[in-house]
């Protein structure tokens, strides 16, 4: 269904958008057709994603890589009620994984050859894993000098056919749609942006989790790029309020990179759409991106849940991904852009310490190396034993990270 204009459509697994005024489709869950048998997916919780195949659409051919239930875990280090999502532990890294299990396996029911992504990495990696695990193949473009190191690796190794274009992302997913148009056939290639709605159908799954673990918080704070993951949460939650299974949604809140904050900043100002650029900048790849595709879908889950929109610092960023480091978690920059958001919010006392809130941490630390290799470090150099007992038995040694270096 269109959300702008109302206009429906049959399921087509090849339709994106409405044809009258051009918006991104909605997917309709419909209600009548769903029996929750809540003990059930508790039960089956253990198999990820598709424990929720009354949620998602049927298909013929599920692949999958066990994706899914990843862990809420509860921050001990910071003074307040917040839960980190820790979407690093899917099988690729990212909550990416999510929505290519039903976007692949729906392309592989299909009969479709190949499918085809623009991407900044994650989307790469995911989809490179996905559709060797399918038999498919994967065309991947990427912004030339724009993707982490770790994420390009994950698609070589996967075998995705790679290829790079001068620009940022908003570039690479231009020449997707262009190329998509010309072609003209369907069943050869099916596209696995977040264009596709099918695809954020799997990423609502992280709202059901949520809810079974803590209930309905009160806030949920996302990274915000391309902007689907956040609408698709909200979704998640929606749904569970129209079958009665809730009685409220969290409030969502979107974060961006202040180099990189095309609806933040529009939302902030009061205007009703997206300041679109197009050479965003942060140091958190993930999110750099200037002409979100998705930025009504974001604009609409945040609207209707009165949540808001707000920027972070590269600075606030690198340091909430350290903070993440030493509760243990290995994050991403774009995915410590939620609790970089959360601390502002605290700071400003938008939200309270007593709140409930559930931090999405996207992607994992090692996704992007280089960035937390290039954070200033002591190292101590030793010889003997002797040096690093004393090392080891002194209370006053302040090192964060102890490596021999040769």
């Amino acid at each position: 269904m269109c959300p702008r204009c109302g206009r429906e459509y049959e399921i087509d697994p090849y339709r994106f958008r409405c044809d009258k005024c051009g918006e991104l489709l909605d997917a309709e869950l419909l209600l009548e057709n769903v029996h929750i048998d809540l003990e059930r997916i508790k039960r089956e919780r253990w198999i990820g994603v598709w424990a929720f195949r009354e949620f998602l659409p049927k298909v013929a051919d599920i692949v999958t890589l066990r994706e899914g239930n990843t862990p809420l875990l509860k921050l001990l280090k910071v003074n307040g009620n917040a839960y980190v999502k820790f979407e690093g532990a899917n099988p690729t890294g990212s909550f990416k994984d999510r929505g290519m299990t039903v976007g692949v396996s729906i392309a592989k029911s299909i009969g479709a050859r190949y499918i085809i992504v623009a991407s900044t990495g994650n989307t790469a990696a995911s989809a490179a894993a996905y559709a060797a695990r399918g038999g498919l193949t994967c065309l991947i473009v990427i912004p030339r000098g724009g993707i982490a190191r770790g994420k390009l690796a994950q698609a070589v190794l996967h075998g995705a056919k790679i290829v790079e274009v001068s620009g940022t992302f908003d570039n690479a997913l231009s020449l997707v749609l262009e190329s998509l148009s010309k072609i003209g056939k369907r069943g050869l290639v099916y596209p696995l942006n977040s264009i596709n709605v099918w695809r954020l159908e799997g990423q609502k799954t992280i709202a059901y989790e949520i809810f079974l673990d803590v209930g309905v918080p009160d806030y949920v704070i996302v990274p915000v790029g391309n902007a689907g993951n956040i609408y698709a949460i909200w979704k998640g939650f929606e749904e569970l309020r129209r079958l009665g299974l809730i009685d409220h949604v969290p409030k969502m809140i979107g974060v961006q990179a202040e180099g990189a904050s095309p609806i933040a900043k529009a939302w902030q100002l009061g205007l009703k759409e997206p300041l679109f650029t197009s050479s965003p900048k942060t140091v958190a790849s993930a999110i750099r991106i200037g002409k979100p595709v998705n930025w009504y879908r974001a604009w609409r889950a945040v609207e209707k849940s009165g949540g808001m929109f707000i920027t972070v610092t590269d600075e606030e960023i690198l340091q909430a991904q350290r903070l993440l480091g030493r509760e243990g978690i290995g994050v991403e920059p774009a995915s410590a852009a939620s609790l970089a958001g959360y601390l502002k919010l605290l700071q400003e006392g938008i939200i309270d310490r007593k709140d409930l809130c559930v931090l999405i941490a996207t992607g994992h630390g090692l996704k992007d190396p280089d960035i937390i290799l290039n954070l200033s470090y002591e190292s101590i150099q030793v010889s003997s034993p002797e040096e690093l007992v004393r090392i080891m038995l002194s209370e006053q040694q302040q090192t964060d990270v102890i490596v021999i270096k040769r």
